[in-house]
């Protein structure tokens, strides 16, 4: 066959064309935009939504390719998601949430999947519709772009050769979350079983459309795909003819394959959960605001042939996933044992190195591997801030989840790419960052301002300096954005166009004064103003790395902090109770304040032993995320004992406290009543990782 070069320098994906199906004609609709300008940049009310596109191609390997097949890649990206088959063997899913100028492709070697002759790629590409934290959709960009190659050139090439059809079994119209994810009511009638395989009869397929509107600028990424895993649940129990109860053990990320054969219409109605209720049923409707019921329906497929056999079965998966542990099912299936039930779990590759020391006590080793576990689950494609609810990457929660990765597995290869998503996210509302990728930002003031600080944290433990030169301007971005509300002091105030979040939720605030509705009151308060500082801080420590310790003006910038945080104390500081206050002019000393204090080496030193009283007498009367700070400012002036007492103690606030209440994740507050809508899986919640590791001296490295 002819070999085509073209494109060989640049990225071989760049040969193929971007193929859509026609319901996506047209140009693309971008609605990036800041949160308060969300109502002027709605996406198209006429766009499909919960589109499944099937696309086959068959391309052809002769000897002189066979004999190089080890060095045979398979380039590949689909808006919203993929996932690809070689001869009906899985290659791998993705790729990774991104914006259109900056979007992902992923990278395979697949010679051990490849023959002689023909062989055909299977694509099942998903395109959401939705507008929320999990990818940037809604836009018109549906579709995929791929490419077959060796050193010495083209295989094959996505094109308007290309075949496609939409999987018509996914028949649900209900979302769940915040508009996280359609439900996959499934119908096994409407399924094309044999699809992915090379004798699959495609003649009655559509060609796919080359799409000449596709704008993506795509990137490899870097990053590895998720791992997917099968595991047995336990069947618990029978409750009738029917009805069983399986239990999976611990929380998992992922969803179900069900392989039975049965009458045509038979249902099999299914329930998952994060926890059983009164009754000992599965709590479908769960606490995090996610409602997980669906309904599958056999096709009665092969019973004419009078044994059950494989090509019997009606084969029926998951294709999105969820969060749960139990799954419950109803069934009027003559045929459904627990046999039939695997469940699919999937992660980023995890592979854990540092462990806690073998002579730490059972309670600090539970509550490790209670954090390590939640750290897994939340690292996917992005760090979600919850596998569940949102699935979004916030820049708040990377802090403590993206250290806590780092720390476990010796990889910072999620983290570097998370700074740079959030880098990319400022296109929208320049020097601010939230959640990435998302189209309409969620601009929480506190941590767009935590930026510098992340930066320098990730060089300080991979030593990139690459990295952190290239992502420094996004750095200085984020403190010159909040320039515009400094006062002469050099405090900032009236930040009323963001969310000034403070902690979360807002029952954990520790009764923080002052107006933090949205957009926040007038005036100015200690928390945003401690984070204004640190980022500050953050940013001359960089700056003064990149210049290798010859920063010129340093004697300057030195003067600029020394003098916002005299103006910090000014303001804040209660010299009577020798604690920092919530707003000037207020009298309340909220944990929140003063942790920061200590965290960012801001407070007198005289005032060290009122603060660590404080600490000491409310304990973590604060939110899981804020814990961190709490329990690095206690670190940071020697106060480590408390912070341990604080980590391993069992009152209401504390992890232990999730695990009284039956945990095997984190959850997203102290514990499951803590918080109307809480999450059960929330990786935020990490923080004992870091403080094991970084300040009590409680971990080891094994290879």
């Amino acid at each position: 066959m002819k070999r085509e070069q073209k494109g060989q320098s640049g990225k071989m994906i760049d040969n193929g064309k971007w193929l859509s199906a026609e319901e996506y004609s047209g140009r693309p609709f971008d609605y990036m935009c800041p949160e308060r300008e969300a109502a002027a940049h709605q996406p198209p009310s006429d766009e499909p939504k919960n589109y499944h596109m099937l696309v086959r191609h068959v391309f052809y390997m002769d000897g002189g390719m066979m004999e190089r097949a080890g060095e045979t890649v398979l380039d590949i990206t689909a808006d919203d998601y993929y996932k690809v088959w070689i001869n009906g063997v899985f290659i791998g899913q993705g790729p990774a949430p991104g914006y259109p100028f900056r979007y992902y492709y992923n990278r395979y070697q697949i010679g051990s999947a490849l023959r002689e002759g023909r062989n055909v790629i299977a694509v099942h590409v998903y395109y959401q519709g939705l507008v929320n934290r999990v990818w940037y959709s809604a836009d018109k960009r549906q579709g995929l772009k791929a490419a077959v190659w060796q050193k010495d050139g083209l295989i094959a090439a996505t094109d308007g050769e290309w075949k496609y059809k939409r999987a018509e079994e996914f028949v649900s119209g209900r979302t769940t979350g915040y508009d996280t994810c359609f439900l996959e009511d499934i119908d096994a009638g409407r399924i094309s079983y044999g699809w992915k395989g090379l004798d699959y009869d495609d003649s009655n397929w559509k060609r796919c459309m080359e799409n000449s509107y596709d704008d993506h600028e795509l990137k490899l990424q870097e990053t590895a795909p998720v791992e997917i895993s099968e595991r047995f649940p336990a069947l618990i129990r029978t409750f009738g003819e029917g009805h069983f109860l399986f239990d999976c053990g611990e929380e998992v990320v992922g969803g179900v394959r069900i392989a039975v054969s049965g009458e045509k219409g038979d249902k099999i109605s299914l329930y998952y959960a994060e926890e059983l209720d009164e009754n000992g049923h599965a709590r479908y409707e769960m606490r995090c605001n996610c409602n997980y019921r669906e309904e599958w329906v056999l096709s009665g497929r092969g019973k004419d042939a009078g044994k059950e056999t494989a090509d019997t079965q009606d084969i029926i998966e998951n294709y999105d996933y969820k969060a749960f542990r139990y799954i419950e099912i109803i069934t009027d299936c003559k045929n459904f044992s627990e046999k039939n039930l695997v469940v699919t779990e999937r992660h980023y590759p995890f592979h854990i190195v540092r462990t806690l020391r073998d002579d730490c006590e059972p309670v600090a080793k539970e509550i490790w591997d209670l954090c390590a576990r939640t750290v897994m689950l939340g690292t996917q494609e992005v760090y979600v801030d919850c596998p569940s609810r949102e699935k979004g990457q916030y820049l708040g929660d990377l802090l403590v989840t993206g250290l806590s990765h780092m720390y476990l597995t010796g990889d910072g290869a999620m983290f570097k790419k998370a700074l740079y998503d959030f880098a990319a996210s400022t296109r929208i509302d320049k020097g601010m960052m939230a959640v990435s990728a998302s189209g309409i930002m969620q601009e929480i003031a506190d941590y767009s301002l935590l930026y510098p600080l992340q930066l320098y944290y990730y060089y300080q433990i991979t030593g990139d300096k690459d990295t952190l030169r290239e992502l420094y301007p996004y750095a200085r971005e984020a403190v010159l954005y909040f320039k515009e509300f400094e006062r002469e002091d050099g405090l900032v105030a009236d930040v009323y166009a963001k969310w000034n979040m403070v902690d979360w939720p807002e029952n954990l605030r520790d009764n923080y004064d002052f107006d933090l509705t949205r957009p926040v009151g007038p005036g100015c308060h200690s928390v945003i103003n401690a984070y204004y500082y640190g980022a500050c801080l953050y940013l001359s420590k960089v700056e003064e790395i990149l210049s290798d310790g010859a920063l010129p003006g340093e004697a300057d910038r030195k003067r600029e902090l020394e003098k916002r945080k005299a103006a910090f104390t000014a303001a804040f500081y209660d010299s009577g109770k020798r604690l920092f206050v919530d707003r000037e002019g207020s009298r309340h000393p909220s944990i929140h304040v003063n942790a920061l204090a200590l965290y960012f080496s801001m407070q007198p030193e005289e005032s060290e032993e009122a603060i660590t009283e404080l600490i000491r007498e409310k304990g973590l009367n604060c939110g899981v995320y804020m814990a961190f700070f709490v329990l690095k400012g206690l670190a940071n002036i020697g106060e480590k004992e408390l912070a341990y007492e604080l980590i391993t103690g069992g009152g209401i606030h504390s992890w232990v406290n999730m695990l009284r209440e039956g945990a095997t994740t984190c959850f997203e507050a102290w514990g499951k009543e803590q918080k109307w809508n809480t999450s059960l899986c929330h990786p935020w919640a990490s923080a004992p990782v870091i403080l094991f590791t970084e300040d009590l001296g409680l971990t080891v490295v094994r290879k």
